[in-house]
């Protein structure tokens, strides 16, 4: 009997990614290499060769050389390239890993052997489990399963069962083949004891859920009680040696798979979640034991995503977890590895929302998502008062005690930058949406809208609508920085138009605009080529002007007037001036120059702040002329 257990050398092995074990004795292939899936290639390390054909696959954990054709994984790559014995090289990696090695013992090898025959029976009640959910007895289970919208083949996908009500049927139908009670016992599958004279099944009128480990074996299982009075809704195996909820994440094997192609991991909390987003197409998702995500888990994750996905509901449960999981990221980041957070409605999980809103509605939620150096602070914003110097000094403490955990200096220097920025955006801005105590307000976008593709855009569709915009923004226009060349081309001609023409309605800037430009004006304003080919004239055409510039800014539907229009057009040029002044904060950064980095944050938020409050402002003015058009409608 081998010494290191399969579960011990894959456990290992899961820990340590192969690219950065080989990585040490090799220099990867930039150009033909792709990081992002895992997928690695170099010279050989066992022969010289001038092309690279030495495969590495982290998906896998397996390398090959197409060369010289060896083949192995992370032991064997120590063993063969540095020389080390298989015990000496297990003992180096568990190390790396702080996996703890079993003392070897005859009643090691005894349990070891014990222990290899469990997956067999773990795999004999799945069976049961399977059977009896199709058998008289599984009906009502069955007809849960349809209510809760499970397909068959979803079932079937994920080995769905039935434990029946009967307190021997399990442990009866395993000594029928075979199986000890001892066994049953060790695999956690019926309860006994000193005190228990009659051992009995440990999961009896449940719905059944197999818990998979990596290599998609059966190892332990979850059951969800059909009865309403059970005071135990969710029901794991107990520990047992073949399974550890600490380490293991639920349909991990089969997500990995997709979470490599797709450049995505979600993860949610139960059973049902993952179940049901995979059945409408979300397959690279997990869910824990039934417990708080730990350090093993958090690693696991790591191995399929750098940047997984953690979607909490947004009550103060999913709080509660999500604040947990900040505690157990933080000491663990490297850098490319971290997490971000989703947030549902308070009353929602997944479940809920794909069944009663569709699949696009929890993709939008996953859009907002917040990344852990934001969420990381945010979660200090708990509805306090922070007027006071003493509590704002608190709030720092608590913030820059966090951000202390972390055991890269360099991560944790742009977490200190990060979280000054957002600390400064609230004692100067005052924004009541961090003083909330509704957790779904606070993770809301905590910036003004400075990326979006459309600012653009309506900054040019108000110099169409109004040209006399230009004349009183001249100066302006001449420092914008816009996304493509093309609008500047476009921004030129109009000035052009109305300063040197005297163009000075909407219905001349038609006229004299070049058809060169009428693609920009499309997009920004509204289609002249679609007039012309529907047999009108431009002028026409522009009295029913600015569909696209209403869609994009809809608040022109209720007539502004030209002084609101202005103020208006102030907004738009501070946030592109706030955007340029954000890329020259990066670009600081990026040149190691801390010092004007510091000095342009301090503008930044001043300038934010006053967007925000002019922004605020400007809302309240449309509001009133949406109200005043809606009476006037009824009227």
């Amino acid at each position: 009997m081998a010494r290191f257990s399969p579960q011990l050398l894959d456990d290992i092995r899961n820990r340590l990614t192969l690219s950065e074990i080989v990585g040490r004795r090799v220099t990867y292939d930039r150009r033909k290499s792709q990081p992002q899936k895992g997928d690695f290639w170099a010279c050989c390390p066992f022969h010289n060769e001038k092309t690279p054909s030495f495969h590495v696959d982290d998906r896998k954990g397996i390398y090959h050389c197409f060369g010289c054709g060896v083949t192995g994984d992370h032991f064997r790559f120590l063993t063969e390239k540095d020389g080390l014995s298989f015990p000496e090289a297990v003992e180096q990696l568990a190390s790396e890993a702080n996996v703890a090695l079993p003392v070897f013992s005859p009643q090691a090898q005894e349990r070891e052997q014990k222990r290899a025959s469990l997956y067999d029976v773990v795999a004999l009640a799945q069976q049961y489990f399977l059977s009896k959910l199709q058998a008289p007895e599984g009906a009502l289970a069955r007809g849960y399963l349809v209510q809760r919208g499970l397909s068959l083949e979803t079932q079937q996908r994920f080995g769905i069962g039935y434990a029946p009500k009967e307190r021997a049927g399990l442990k009866n139908f395993l000594a029928g083949k075979g199986v000890e009670q001892a066994q049953m016992l060790e695999a956690g599958l019926i309860v006994g004891g000193a005190d228990i004279p009659v051992t009995y099944d440990k999961f009896r009128d449940r719905i059944m859920f197999p818990i998979l480990d990596m290599k998609e074996r059966p190892i332990a299982f979850g059951g969800r009680a059909m009865s309403k009075d059970n005071p135990a809704k969710y029901m794991n195996s107990p520990e047992t040696p073949l399974f550890s909820k600490r380490s293991i994440l639920y349909n991990g094997a089969r997500a990995r798979k997709v979470a490599y192609d797709k450049k995505r991991l979600i993860v949610v909390e139960g059973y049902m979640d993952v179940i049901a987003l995979s059945q409408v197409g979300i397959d690279e998702v997990v869910a824990p034991l039934g417990t708080a995500l730990t350090d093993e888990q958090m690693q696991l994750l790591w191995k399929m995503a750098d940047e997984p996905v953690l979607c909490f509901d947004g009550d103060e449960a999913g709080l509660r977890a999500a604040n947990r999981a900040v505690e157990v990221a933080l000491p663990l980041i490297q850098a490319g590895k971290s997490q971000s957070f989703a947030f549902l409605p308070k009353g929602k999980d997944p479940d809920d929302m794909v069944r009663d809103e569709g699949a696009s509605v929890f993709e939008e939620i996953l859009e907002d998502k917040l990344a852990l150096h934001k969420f990381a602070v945010i979660r200090h914003f708990d509805g306090t008062d922070f007027e006071t110097p003493e509590r704002k000094a608190a709030l720092e403490k608590k913030i820059y005690d966090d951000i202390d955990q972390i055991q890269d200096k360099t991560i944790a220097y742009h977490y200190r930058q990060s979280a000054r920025l957002d600390i400064l955006a609230l004692f100067s801005s005052g924004d009541q949406r961090f003083k909330s105590n509704d957790f779904g307000t606070k993770v809301q976008k905590l910036r003004v809208s400075i990326q979006s593709k459309t600012l653009d855009k309506i900054l040019l569709g108000f110099l169409v609508e109004y040209p006399w915009l230009c004349e009183e923004f001249d100066e302006e226009l001449g420092r914008i920085e816009l996304g493509s060349p093309a609008y500047i081309h476009f921004i030129n001609a109009i000035r052009q138009l109305v300063v040197d023409d005297g163009v000075c309605d909407v219905f001349e800037l038609y006229d004299g605009l070049s058809e060169a430009f009428h693609a920009v004006l499309h997009a920004v304003h509204g289609n002249p080529e679609r007039a012309m080919k529907e047999g009108g004239d431009v002028k026409r055409y522009a009295q029913n002007r600015g569909y696209f510039l209403k869609m994009l800014f809809p608040a022109l539907l209720y007539d502004p007037s030209d002084d609101l229009i202005h103020q208006t057009m102030v907004l738009q040029f501070q946030k592109l001036f706030l955007r340029a002044l954000k890329d020259e904060i990066d670009e600081a950064g990026k040149a190691g120059d801390a010092e004007l980095a510091a000095a342009r944050v301090e503008e930044y938020y001043r300038m934010e702040a006053d967007i925000l409050n002019l922004e605020e402002a400007l809302d309240k003015e449309y509001e009133k002329l949406r109200a005043n058009k809606n009476i006037a409608l009824v009227a």
